[in-house]
């Protein structure tokens, strides 16, 4: 049954480009990023212990918040969704996952805002 799933994964990917063109399939010039005027914001997710950190993530992601998983200098593991351009949008971000943890009655996890400057 795998040998045939993959038999047709493999049949539909190979045709895939075929019929166009080969201008089309350029590669574009790659775009430098735009330079923030203005901070930038996330919303930390924290839980009491660290090993559900994993399953913190993933029940963000089950819940369609994308979450970031970093480690910090210091060490510790941070989960941030962001980055969002204005305060107003990391609060409205907030309300949702605030009132998704009540809902599935998730305890002792925290959501708090993050302002990161702008890069001198």
């Amino acid at each position: 049954m795998r040998k045939l799933v993959w038999l047709v994964v493999a049949l539909a990917l190979a045709g895939c480009g075929e019929g166009k063109p080969v201008e089309e399939q350029k590669p574009k010039a790659a775009v430098a990023p735009a330079v923030a005027s203005a901070p930038q914001w996330d919303l930390e997710v924290r839980g009491e212990t660290p090993q559900a950190v994993s399953d913190l993530s993933g029940w963000l992601i089950e819940h369609a918040f994308v979450p970031t998983v970093i480690k910090d200098s210091s060490g510790k593991t941070r989960i941030l969704i962001g980055p969002f351009n204005s305060r107003a949008e990391a609060e409205a971000r907030k309300v949702q996952v605030d009132a998704a943890l009540v809902k599935a009655k998730k305890q002792n996890i925290e959501s708090v805002l993050v302002e990161h400057p702008i890069a001198p």
